[in-house]
């Protein structure tokens, strides 16, 4: 679990785990999305010093642009993934990101990315719909570093991690030049102090006037982090300019599902345009999809439970496709939706229910299998294994629905029958 060293960002055991866990195509998204330009805006009201930028949709209205003048410009595709520069769209243009000097060429690059699917490496095959392009201005940049403020478990709280080295992977940093990272855990009542945003702006290797104004940037930083409840807040890079700027020049910020009810505003800006319908129906019934490459539909409670099951579906010689997490308080109601959503997946050919209950009831998920399989015969075979509370009166309903169900009590032999059917 090398990866485990890794991972800075864990609101959750179950989002470490669908991140991280290594499986051809995860797509993982939480469950709130910004947009680049939302997480700009957020950076800007909170007094963050970034680059000044406008806003083009389908309409390319020439007057977005008339009062923004800079000396070069960056026309960026919005979309939830990396590696925009590199991609290509279906219509042939190459590149979502684009660097100009002359503003009469603004419009037509846009013209080519709007209402055009970008493909990139961490985009489905047949790309995403660009619906909107960031126009930025661009900075000449001195120095790239790297700044992040994340919930870390074993602080028990909040830490700050810094690197000279940014605009790159931080995983690499960590990996190929640990001496190039520094991460210092942030007390939540005493906040980033001056002494450690002006131990972070040296360790970053600003000087004199600049390092001043690096510790500004942080203590910035911070209090939007606490603001906003965020749970992660990357810039990467922060840059130094030749004008003598501080500049958080690109953002990523995740933030506590559990806040929603404080921060509404945010929440509203939500983009679940990019994510799969599977996805948002589950998300809608309190329960976590994940699409995967293989054949093999999942249906688990738990982060830990859904990576053994994984596990064992690998080494029995199968892949997932899917899997689905009923997380704890399920009802049948939900068990039900969730058989019908691994079912509704055109790659799936076999499912493998595969409960441990404690807060779980067994009879519960049987009683909603029972019932989805009755209102709608299966498509596929069906092999389930359920463990734990309510276990006997949970198999007795399975036997007496007289339905063609697979009940395996070992992991590994359920494991072996649900990829010999899927073959």
């Amino acid at each position: 679990m090398a990866a485990l060293n890794k991972c800075r960002n864990l609101t959750t055991l179950k989002i470490f785990a669908f991140k991280v866990y290594c499986y051809p195509r995860i797509n993982c998204k939480r469950n709130l999305n910004l947009q680049e330009y939302h997480s700009k805006d957020l950076l800007r009201k909170h007094q963050v010093s970034i680059q000044n930028y406008r806003l083009l949709d389908a309409n390319l209205d020439p007057n977005t642009l008339s009062d923004f003048k800079a000396n070069e410009y960056v026309i960026k595709a919005q979309i939830l993934a990396g590696g925009r520069g590199k991609g290509h769209f279906d219509n042939g243009f190459k590149g979502g990101v684009h660097l100009t000097k002359n503003p009469s060429e603004i419009l037509p690059l846009a013209k080519n990315m709007i209402g055009h699917k970008l493909i990139t490496k961490q985009t489905p095959k047949e790309g995403i719909l660009v619906n909107k392009v960031m126009v930025a201005e661009s900075v000449n940049i001195l120095r790239e570093t790297y700044l992040s403020i994340v919930m870390e478990r074993s602080y028990n709280g909040a830490a700050l991690v810094a690197s000279p080295a940014g605009g790159m992977d931080i995983e690499t940093v960590a990996e190929k030049t640990p001496h190039l990272l520094k991460t210092v855990p942030i007390d939540i009542y005493e906040g980033v102090t001056d002494k450690i945003a002006n131990e972070i702006a040296d360790f970053l290797e600003f000087k004199g006037i600049m390092a001043k104004k690096c510790a500004e940037e942080i203590k910035k930083l911070w209090e939007l982090f606490v603001k906003v409840d965020a749970t992660q807040l990357e810039i990467n890079p922060l840059v130094e300019t030749d004008d003598g700027r501080v500049v958080a020049v690109d953002a990523k910020i995740n933030f506590d599902d559990n806040a929603q009810f404080r921060q509404k505003e945010i929440f509203a800006l939500d983009d679940v345009s990019e994510t799969d319908p599977r996805e948002r129906e589950a998300a809608a019934l309190n329960l976590t999809y994940i699409d995967m490459d293989g054949s093999i539909g999942c249906m688990v409670n738990g982060a830990g439970l859904a990576m053994a099951t994984m596990d064992l579906i690998m080494l029995s010689g199968g892949k997932p496709a899917n899997f689905l997490d009923l997380g704890g308080g399920v009802g049948q109601t939900q068990v039900s939706a969730a058989l019908r959503i691994l079912e509704s997946d055109p790659k799936v050919k076999a499912i493998f229910v595969n409960v441990f209950a404690g807060i779980v009831n067994c009879a519960t998920v049987a009683n909603g299998i029972v019932a989805a399989c009755k209102e709608n015969p299966p498509k596929h075979p069906l092999v389930i294994r359920l463990e734990g509370t309510n276990a006997p009166l949970a198999k007795k309903i399975l036997e007496e629905s007289g339905l063609p169900f697979n009940i395996i009590n070992d992991a590994d032999e359920a494991a072996r029958t649900v990829v010999k059917l899927a073959q």
